[in-house]
C-alpha cells in the first residue's frame, strides 16, 4: 500500500516537472546497478518518467530510496519553479513582510486556548513513558546532582578562601582598591559556579544514563546557571551591600531593585528555553509549542519593560555617571536611556515576531534575540563605563593655563569618541554573528550590502585616524602651553596679553604650541579627504573622475588666486623662521599687537586697546618683535643745572637693590635698574638716564614701580624735578600792572610756541 502511494505522487510530480516524454529517452533513463545496499541507482532529477519506467524502478527499490527520489524531485521541482518566477515587487515583499509578522500573532491568540491542554499532554507523556517510579527517581537523581555540585562549589570556595586569605572590603575609596576587591570575590564566586556546573553535570549525566532519558542538562543550564550568573555579576556591578564599592552612580534602592529584579529577568529567560526544551523531549512539537515559546517571549520582554519604566531614575543615574566633564550629549542621553530600552524591547518584540513569522525557529532557539536584546540595552550603560575608565586612567593635565585645560578635556573627549567607535563595531560584529551574519565576510563580497559595510568600515577607521593624530597633537599642545593665554582660548583678563601696563609686550608661547594648532588643522582636513574619497569608493563609485576635477579646480585656483598663494607660501618661511609665536607682540609697519592667531594665510593681532586686526602673510614685509627673549626699558629724568648727578647714582643704585629685594618685580627683572649718567642738556636743566633689562611683558609693571620709587627718593632727598619757565626782563618804566600783564602773557605764548617747535 505503501508503495503505492508513493508511486502515484512520484507520477504526479513527473507529470508537473515535464511535459514532453519519448519511449526512447525512457530508455536511456534505465536503471544501472547502485551502491551498496541496493541493486539500483535513482536516475537524475531532471530525468524524464513513465509509468512503465516508474512501475520498472519501483519494483527494485526500497522505500526510503522511493522517498529519497521522490524528495530529489520535488527539489528539482521547487528550483525549476523559482528560476521562472517573476521577482516580487516592492508592494508584494511588504505584503509578505506584513503576513509573516501577522500570522505569529494570530496563531499565539487562537492557539492560547490550548496551552494547558498541551502541557497536560506533555506531564502525561511524561507519565507514560516514565511511570511514576521513574518520575521520582529522575527528580532524585537531579537532586542529588544539584547536592554534589553545591557542595563541590562549597569545598572549591573554602580552597579559593584559603589561597586568597581573608578578603575584606577596602578601608580607601580609590577606585583601584574597590575594583580589585570586587574582582577577588567575584572570581571566587566564578570560580565556585565553574566547579558546580561541571560536577554536577557529570554525576548528571552518570545518573541519567541508567535511566535513558535526560533533562536534567536543561534544567542544570537554564534554571540554575541562568540566574545564579546573573545574580554574580549584578552583584559584582551594584554591590548592592556595600555603597563604597559600588562601580555604578546610583542610590542603594535601586541598586537593590535592579540586582533583584535583573536576575528574575534571567530566571524568566531560562524558563522561556527551558520549558520548550522539555516539551520537545516528550514530544510536544507543532503550532502549540510556537505559540508557547512567543508567549513566553512577550513575558520577558514585558518584566523589562516594568524594571525600565519603573526605576527610570536609577538608570538615568547610572548612564550619566560620576564624570564632571559629561556634555550635553551625554545627560541626554542618561535622560533618554529608560526610554531606550524600552524602544529597543518593542523592536526586539518585532524581530522576534517576524523570526517566528519567517520559521527561523534555529535563531530563537539559539537566543539571537536575547544577545541581541542584550548587547543593545547595555549599548548607553558601555558608553559610561568608558567615561569612567577615561577619567581614571587618562594621563593627567600638562601644563597649566586655560588652554591647556581646554586640550585636557578635548583629549579625553578624543579618547571616549575612539571607544565609542571601537565599541560599535564590535557590538555590531557580535550582533551579526549572532543572527549568522558575519560582518567582517560582507566586506570581501559584492553588492549594495557589501558596498554600504565597507563604507562603515572605512567611515569608521577614518574616524578613529582623525580622533588618534587630533588626541596626540592636543596632548603636545597642553605640554607645551604655559600660563599665557590668547584671548580667543578664553582669557579672562584683556590686558594680561598686552603686558601689565596695557602696552603690550607680553612673553609668547613656545614655537611649537604657535605651529601645532596649524599642524592639527592641516592633518585633520587630509585625513577628511583621503577617507572620504575612500569611503566612497568602496560605495561603488568610480572617484577617477573626483580626482580629476579636484586636479583641475586646483589648477584653476592657482592661477586665479596668485595672491592666496602668496599669502599662504610667505606665512611658511615665516613659521620656518621663526619670526613670531603666539602670544607674541610685534609691530608690522604701522600695525601693532598682540599674536592672537594663525591660520594658513593670514594671523590676527589683538592691538593692547582692543583692536583686532587681520594681516595676510603676503603683505607683510617686515616684522619688529617686542617679545622675544628680553627687553631692556631706558628711563629719563630731567633735574636742575647744579643737581649733583654722583647723588642720584647711588639713589639708582638704592632703588635697583630695592627692587630685586621685592618679590613681584624681582621675578621678572634679569638686570637690575641702574644709573647711566647725564644723558643730555636741555635749556631746562640736565638729562639722567637710567635702565634695566625684564622678561617680555614685565617691563611696564617694573617701570611703575622705579617711577614710584625714584619719586620718592627725590622728595625725602631734596631733589625737584626740573621744570619749564619763562623769564620776562621788563625795562624800566613799565610800571602799570596792565602793560606788565600783555606783555608776560604775549611772552609765555611765544615760549610755548618754540616749545612745541622744538618737539
Amino acid at each position: 500500500m505503501l508503495r503505492a502511494l508513493i508511486l502515484c505522487f512520484g507520477i504526479v510530480f513527473a507529470v508537473l516537472a515535464s511535459t514532453t516524454m519519448s519511449h526512447a529517452q525512457l530508455g536511456a533513463a534505465s536503471l544501472a546497478p547502485g551502491g551498496a545496499g541496493s541493486d539500483v541507482a535513482a536516475p537524475a532529477a531532471d530525468t524524464p518518467l513513465s509509468k512503465e519506467a516508474v512501475d520498472a524502478m519501483v519494483a527494485r527499490m526500497s522505500d526510503d530510496e522511493v522517498r529519497s527520489m521522490l524528495l530529489e524531485r520535488l527539489d528539482a521541482v521547487a528550483a525549476a519553479d523559482a528560476e521562472t518566477a517573476p521577482p516580487l515587487t516592492f508592494f508584494q515583499k511588504v505584503n509578505l513582510v506584513v503576513q509573516a509578522f501577522i500570522t505569529p500573532i494570530v496563531a499565539a491568540l487562537t492557539g492560547f486556548g490550548t496551552l494547558i491542554a498541551m502541557e497536560r499532554g506533555v506531564l502525561a507523556q511524561m507519565h507514560a513513558q516514565l511511570g511514576p517510579v521513574g518520575i521520582w527517581t529522575m527528580l532524585g537523581m537531579t537532586a542529588i546532582s544539584l547536592a554534589i555540585g553545591f557542595a563541590a562549589e562549597l569545598g572549591a570556595r573554602k580552597l579559593m578562601e584559603r589561597w586568597q586569605g581573608n578578603v575584606a572590603p577596602p578601608a580607601g575609596d580609590t577606585l583601584r582598591d574597590s575594583i580589585l576587591y570586587l574582582a577577588r570575590r567575584l572570581f571566587r564566586q566564578l570560580f565556585g559556579l565553574i566547579v558546580f556546573f561541571v560536577v554536577a553535570r557529570t554525576v548528571s549525566v552518570y545518573l541519567h544514563s541508567k535511566v535513558g532519558l535526560e533533562i536534567a542538562h536543561p534544567f542544570l543550564l537554564y534554571m540554575i546557571m541562568v540566574p545564579r550568573l546573573s545574580a554574580t555579576l549584578t552583584r559584582f556591578v551594584f554591590a548592592p551591600k556595600f555603597p563604597e564599592l559600588r562601580l555604578v552612580n546610583c542610590s542603594d534602592r535601586w541598586a537593590k531593585f535592579l540586582q533583584r529584579n535583573l536576575t528574575i529577568l534571567m530566571g524568566l529567560m531560562g524558563l522561556t528555553l527551558f520549558i520548550p526544551a522539555v516539551n520537545a523531549a516528550f514530544g510536544a512539537h507543532g503550532g502549540d509549542g510556537i505559540s508557547l515559546s512567543y508567549w513566553m517571549n512577550l513575558a520577558v520582554q514585558l518584566y523589562l519593560v516594568f524594571i525600565a519604566w519603573t526605576a527610570r531614575e536609577g538608570l538615568s543615574d547610572i548612564i550619566r555617571g560620576t564624570d564632571p566633564d559629561r556634555t550635553a550629549f551625554d545627560e541626554k542621553m542618561a535622560i533618554a536611556y529608560p526610554y531606550w530600552i524600552i524602544g529597543v524591547d518593542i523592536f526586539i518584540w518585532v524581530v522576534t515576531t517576524l523570526a517566528f513569522g519567517f520559521g527561523a525557529l534555529d535563531l530563537l532557539a539559539a537566543g539571537a534575540t536575547y544577545v541581541t536584546l542584550f548587547w543593545l540595552v547595555i549599548l548607553p550603560a558601555l558608553d559610561t563605563v568608558i567615561r569612567g575608565v577615561v577619567q581614571h586612567m587618562v594621563p593627567p593635565m600638562t601644563g597649566h593655563g586655560i588652554v591647556a585645560q581646554k586640550a585636557y578635556r578635548a583629549s579625553k573627549l578624543a579618547y571616549i569618541r575612539i571607544g565609542r567607535t571601537i565599541m560599535v563595531i564590535l557590538v555590531l560584529m557580535i550582533i551579526t554573528g549572532t543572527w549568522d551574519m558575519q560582518l567582517i565576510s560582507f566586506s570581501g563580497g559584492v553588492g549594495p550590502v557589501a558596498h554600504f559595510v565597507n563604507f562603515l568600515l572605512t567611515a569608521a577607521v577614518g574616524f578613529i585616524v582623525y580622533e588618534a593624530v587630533s588626541l596626540y597633537i592636543n596632548r603636545l599642545l597642553a605640554r607645551e602651553q604655559t600660563d599665557s593665554v590668547t584671548l580667543e582660548e578664553g582669557g579672562e583678563n584683556p590686558d594680561a596679553h598686552a603686558g601689565a601696563g596695557g602696552e603690550g609686550g607680553g612673553q609668547g608661547t613656545s614655537r611649537l604650541a604657535t605651529v601645532l594648532p596649524l599642524m592639527r588643522v592641516i592633518a585633520q582636513a587630509g585625513i577628511i579627504v583621503l577617507f572620504a574619497l575612500l569611503a566612497i569608493g568602496n560605495l561603488g563609485i568610480d572617484i577617477t573622475p573626483l580626482l580629476a576635477g579636484a586636479g583641475i579646480l586646483g589648477l584653476a585656483i592657482g592661477f586665479g588666486a596668485q595672491k592666496l598663494v602668496s599669502d599662504i607660501v610667505g606665512g611658511i618661511f615665516f613659521l620656518i623662521d621663526d619670526a613670531f609665536r603666539i602670544g607674541e607682540y610685534i609691530v608690522v609697519g604701522s600695525t601693532m599687537g598682540t599674536v592672537e592667531k594663525i591660520s594658513i594665510r593670514s594671523m590676527q593681532l589683538r592691538h593692547h586697546r582692543g583692536i583686532l586686526q587681520t594681516l595676510p602673510f603676503g603683505d607683510i614685509s617686515e616684522v619688529s618683535n617686542m617679545s622675544r627673549d628680553w627687553v631692556i626699558m631706558k628711563l629719563k629724568f630731567t633735574v636742575p643745572f647744579g643737581t649733583d648727578p654722583n647723588k642720584i647714582k647711588k639713589l639708582f643704585k638704592q632703588i635697583g637693590k630695592e627692587l630685586q629685594e621685592d618679590p613681584v618685580a624681582s621675578e621678572g627683572l634679569i638686570d637690575t635698574f641702574k644709573s647711566q649718567g647725564v644723558f643730555d642738556f636741555d635749556d631746562v636743566g640736565m638729562i639722567i638716564r637710567g635702565k634695566f633689562t625684564a622678561k617680555p611683558g614685565t617691563q611696564f609693571t617694573i617701570r611703575k614701580e622705579v617711577y614710584n620709587k625714584v619719586i620718592k627718593a627725590f622728595e625725602e632727598n631734596g631733589i625737584e624735578f626740573a621744570r619749564r619757565q619763562v623769564h620776562v626782563a621788563l625795562p624800566e618804566g613799565y610800571e602799570a600792572d596792565t602793560d606788565k600783564e600783555t606783555i608776560i602773557q604775549a611772552a609765555a605764548a611765544e615760549s610755548a610756541r618754540q616749545a612745541s617747535e622744538d618737539k
